[in-house]
């Protein structure tokens, strides 16, 4: 584990100072937040509808699909199973590296 290292060739990793284990963690947000607003759209939900299901508003989901860093995680897994991603789904999305 390398969590006080800068990621080396992403600039703006080593400008923020990030390690590789915060690196990821964005990397993770970033793939489960495409994953969950291809799904809702996918399924032919507004945001307000996937607001309702996952009891939360409009305006979160709006924010979490706008990349907003104050989004929880659990927001974005709750959105993901509601729209009928199973665990498995995740973890693919999860595994991928490309966040780019």
């Amino acid at each position: 584990m390398h969590a006080s290292r800068p990621v080396p060739g992403f600039p703006a990793e080593e400008f923020l100072g990030m390690t590789e284990d915060e690196a990821a963690l964005v990397a993770m947000k970033v793939l489960l937040t495409r994953f969950t607003k291809e799904l809702r759209k996918q399924n032919g939900l507004s945001q307000a509808e996937l607001a309702k299901l996952i009891g939360s508003n409009q305006s979160r989901v709006a924010k979490s699909e706008a990349g907003d860093p104050s989004i929880s995680s659990d927001l974005l897994f709750r959105g993901a199973l509601a729209l009928g991603a199973t665990r498995k789904d995740i973890a693919r999305v999860l595994g991928t590296r490309q966040a780019a």
